[in-house]
């Protein structure tokens, strides 16, 4: 079999069927199998790709197993030599696998390519990233572009020939088989965020090669999940964040970096909280970011428990 999908939903039904209805189109010519893992959608999902798409194999979560866990639940039965990881929020364009796929039966040494995403409105998206590093997390990444553009690149460096990158975003990613089976799947220790950038980093330390493909395109509605809960959302971000730091960065690194972090939170908690006085409420920035940045204050202050987040500790 030439390609396996897997796609990861949790209550995104609409998003998840156009996904699936945008499938066929793109894989023509190729054969192909279909996993979805739900992760205890409440809004009907399951029995929508029952009902409309019955050659789908349906992995039913009575929870919310995470990114990880759920993508190694499919990886674990895959018949693929090519493991597509898609996005329940991501449309194909007709020539998205074709293109990834002819690029890595052309380069041996790649273990992973990624395309080059847009929104719905065609806006070129960031569709790779470099590591995170004391640098990328403590200073502002747009000026660390403009004054290392090679060190590290965005979105505007997306045009022309393939190139190797760090990590590629999580939304599309095709993986080899045989690299899968040397390096291993997703380490479950991430719930949600940069499960897919320490893989990235593993397949690099056992002498991989990550490609970008920025001629080929995909569709990515970029953050549906995430917007559900996103207070939850950024606490989960924050928790993945630190575990990529202390498993992948020194000790003194990983301290210094949640320090800062938590310091850097109170100081913008203090300013949002300052805009919202003294605009009596009326923009919409400081009324959606002022509860954000108080919940991971107080998530901070709380030692950052387990039982804050997007894990349904009830169904443990």
């Amino acid at each position: 079999m030439d390609i396996s999908f897997v796609i990861v939903n949790w209550n995104t039904r609409k998003l998840l069927l156009d996904c699936l209805a945008s499938i066929p189109e793109a894989v023509a010519g190729f054969s192909h199998e279909i996993i979805v893992v739900d992760n205890g959608s409440a809004d009907g999902s399951p029995e929508a790709v029952r009902k409309q798409f019955p050659e789908v194999r349906l992995i039913e979560n009575t929870d919310n197993k995470g990114f990880a866990r759920a993508n190694n639940q499919a990886l674990v039965i895959a018949r693929g030599r090519y493991l597509l990881l898609l996005n329940s929020d991501t449309v194909l364009r007709p020539d998205t696998i074709s293109g990834l796929v002819a690029f890595l039966d052309a380069e041996p040494s790649a273990a992973m390519a990624g395309p080059r995403m847009v929104g719905g409105d065609g806006t070129v998206q960031n569709s790779y990233d470099n590591f995170p590093s004391l640098a990328t997390e403590l200073l502002n990444k747009s000026l660390l572009r403009k004054l290392f553009p090679k060190k590290y690149s965005g979105k505007a460096a997306t045009a022309g020939d393939p190139f190797e990158v760090d990590s590629l975003i999580g939304a599309c990613i095709v993986v080899r088989a045989t690299a899968l089976q040397e390096v291993g799947m997703f380490d479950e220790d991430y719930f949600f965020f940069l499960e897919e950038t320490d893989w990235c980093l593993r397949m690099r330390k056992a002498g991989w090669k990550v490609f970008h493909v920025p001629r080929v395109d995909i569709v990515h509605l970029q953050g549906q999940s995430k917007r559900q809960r996103p207070a939850s959302a950024w606490i989960e971000y924050y928790r993945s964040l630190y575990l990529f730091f202390k498993k992948n960065r020194s000790a003194a690194s990983y301290l210094f970096l949640r320090v800062c972090r938590f310091l850097k939170l109170v100081v913008n908690l203090v300013l949002t909280v300052a805009g919202l006085v003294l605009t009596l409420g009326g923009k919409r920035r400081y009324r959606e970011k002022t509860p954000v940045y108080a919940h991971l204050v107080w998530w901070h202050i709380r030692l950052c428990p387990l039982s804050m987040g997007l894990r349904d500790h009830r169904k443990r």
